[in-house]
């Protein structure tokens, strides 16, 4: 049930169904990955620290123990550009926290995470990890935005006024010593 094709830019047969079973690569083309995946032929940063370094920051450490809506929150503010406010992702948190889906809310935004800083996923797949771990991956994830210079206690709209006050002109260079 195949029919031959010729000039019309595939090599080869088409079935008839009318999917080739060759497309031809378009040379300038970028290629197409989903959300996360990594570019071929680069490998995935490593996290800033381990998954089980939660003593490496003893404050967020308890906070997240006790309350992980707090930390979540704020992860959740930083990794989704202030679309998901602190207060209404770490009430939605809380209120799977008793269901016991928390854990599928939260790998959610770990996967997205790793996809804005092309991280590896390890030690394992994002859901198993919250699953397993969730205090852990909530105190790594936090961990990775704090290391890459979020000051997570101030939100996104705060944290970006801080970038562009940081932000300095380059200074102007007048004409040197001529000769």
């Amino acid at each position: 049930m195949y029919q031959n094709h010729h000039g019309d830019g595939y090599p080869g047969s088409i079935p008839a169904t009318g999917v080739p079973e060759y497309i031809p690569k378009q040379p300038n083309a970028p290629p197409l990955l989903s959300p996360g995946r990594v570019v071929p032929g680069r490998a995935p940063a490593r996290w800033s620290t381990g998954l089980c370094h939660c003593c490496d920051d003893p404050g967020n450490c308890l906070i997240t123990w006790f309350c992980p809506c707090i930390t979540f929150g704020q992860i959740a503010e930083i990794v989704s550009k202030g679309s998901s406010p602190c207060a209404e992702s770490g009430t939605k948190y809380a209120l799977l926290l008793l269901t016991g889906f928390a854990c599928l809310y939260s790998c959610f935004y770990r996967s997205k995470l790793r996809g804005q800083y092309d991280l590896e996923e390890s030690p394992c797949v994002d859901c198993l990890v919250h699953f397993c771990c969730e205090t852990c991956a909530l105190c790594q994830e936090y961990r990775e935005l704090h290391s890459r210079g979020f000051d997570m206690g101030i939100g996104w709209e705060a944290n970006m006024d801080r970038q562009q006050r940081g932000v300095t002109v380059a200074p102007i260079i007048t004409s040197g010593m001529r000769r």
